[in-house]
């Protein structure tokens, strides 16, 4: 399974280089990589915590990895997801999909993102001057999820 939770930083260009080592048969290579935002859903955020349950958190993303890979002629992809506190600038989320044309990759990326951000087990709290608040899952969200 090509999934991670880790409250570590990642390296995006080096997990991209580690997937396309020694490969000759990746035509594409699609990332995303999510930060933390200054602009929270509270207004300006001082720093924001994801909090997961370990065990049902892996497997909910392993599952949807291999969504991904069953859906898509993909080469190999990769879901790297933080938890615990981040601060504004901070890498959250790594999606790596790799195949051997570009819009099976785009596709899959755009996929991958579309249910971590409604589906993943985590739960959300942002800090500012007014105190720490829980956040809320966006309509859009799920109507974007809903199109796939």
């Amino acid at each position: 399974m090509a999934v991670r939770l880790q409250s570590e930083p990642f390296d995006a260009g080096a997990e991209i280089a580690r997937l396309t080592k020694g490969r000759t048969d990746v035509g594409a290579v699609v990332s995303f990589t999510g930060l933390c935002r200054a602009d929270g859903e509270t207004g300006a955020i001082s720093a924001m915590t994801l909090e997961h349950f370990p065990g049902m958190a892996e497997e909910e993303l392993g599952r949807l990895e291999t969504q991904a890979r069953e859906r898509w002629p993909l080469l190999d992809c990769l879901i790297v997801h933080r938890y615990g506190r981040l601060v504004p600038g901070d890498p959250i989320v790594l999606v790596i999909a790799l195949s051997g044309h570009r819009q099976a990759a785009f596709e899959a990326a755009n996929f991958l993102m579309d249910y971590l951000k409604t589906s993943a087990p985590f739960w959300k709290n942002e800090e500012s001057e007014s105190g720490s608040q829980w956040v809320s899952a966006k309509v859009e969200d799920d109507q974007r999820r809903n199109l796939w």
